[in-house]
């Protein structure tokens, strides 16, 4: 486990900033909610020098993906404009994007799927899953798997190697991503080369000491994480593994990158997923980022950690991938 300290007076400023502007999810209305998911960033400066720039050199495409109950499930491509259409031995991203099972766009991810598809050389796909409360759990899970199947059966369409799959996400996007590997694992498949985990959030049942110790952080907040969790999974039962991934079944599951924010109250449900992967064989490289919240990878411009998380992040997929 490495650490780094990364905490600018800007990442401060601008964390000041954006959490005076935010209404905490528990206070929001189902109209503010809309609104939140809808809100996008411009993709110019002053904006992009926070958010990180939209890298031209990559196309952005759409398609969809069949779910189980027959929703088409919207997916955002990115590929590379340097890799010719003929060229198919390229691996895929399936990226999850985070907001707590409840807000978030794929939209604004763009800035990191362009990066990651630019410098790893890799279709990143990123999915639209349903949110809730309107589609409570086991929704976005599915949404997530079924997703992914698909994925892994479209070489053809996405003129890449789709049996050479890393998954990835952040936050709730994390959660997706370690039960999407723990899923397709079970299932006898072994198309998942890596998980690339960037504060995930594995352990529902909220055990994790750093909730109570950042209880009160930005970004994220003990109150913000109880709402979350009750729009997300209200009533059913919080320790099964597609809720809490850390008591899932982790023996065989791919090697695993784990980016912990060290401000940030899910911090230990990382440390402890980390620790639990390590247990059961799993090859895992671990990094805490000193001195930045939750959230950090949505604002490198303005952290210092920033160009260092994008570079273990790219160094760790390019390694497993190719």
């Amino acid at each position: 486990m490495r650490s780094y300290r990364g905490m600018s007076p800007l990442t401060t400023a601008t964390v000041a900033v954006v959490d005076r502007m935010r209404t905490p999810v528990e206070q929001m209305s189902e109209e503010q909610r809309h609104q939140a998911r809808a809100r996008t960033y411009p993709a110019k400066p002053p904006y992009s020098w926070i958010t990180g720039a939209v890298d031209p050199a990559v196309g952005i495409t759409f398609g969809t993906a069949p779910a189980r109950d027959g929703y088409e499930i919207p997916l955002r491509i990115y590929r590379p404009r340097a890799i010719r259409d003929s060229q198919t031995d390229v691996p895929v991203i399936v990226y999850f994007h985070g907001g707590g099972w409840v807000l978030g766009n794929v939209v604004n991810y763009d800035p990191l799927c362009t990066h990651l598809a630019a410098e790893v050389g890799a279709v990143v796909v990123s999915v639209d899953y349903r949110l809730a409360p309107e589609h409570p759990a086991p929704t976005g899970v599915n949404d997530a798997v079924d997703a992914t199947t698909w994925i892994a059966a479209q070489s053809d369409v996405l003129r890449a190697d789709a049996h050479r799959i890393a998954v990835c996400g952040d936050s709730a996007g994390g959660h997706l991503a370690s039960v999407v590997a723990q899923v397709v694992h079970g299932s006898g498949a072994d198309w998942i080369r890596h998980q690339a985990l960037i504060y995930p959030a594995t352990d529902l049942t909220m055990q994790s000491p750093s909730i109570d110790e950042h209880a009160n952080a930005p970004i994220l907040t003990k109150a913000s994480i109880v709402a979350f969790r009750e729009m997300y999974a209200d009533g059913q039962d919080l320790a099964a593994a597609v809720h809490s991934p850390l008591f899932g079944q982790l023996v065989g599951l791919p090697p695993a990158l784990i980016q912990t924010a060290d401000l940030d109250p899910i911090r230990d449900d990382g440390y402890r997923y980390a620790a639990a992967l390590r247990s059961a064989g799993v090859d895992v490289r671990h990094t805490n980022y000193l001195r930045v919240p939750h959230g950090f990878a949505s604002f490198p411009g303005a952290a210092a950690a920033g160009a260092q998380h994008r570079w273990e992040l790219v160094s760790e997929l390019r390694a497993h991938l190719t």
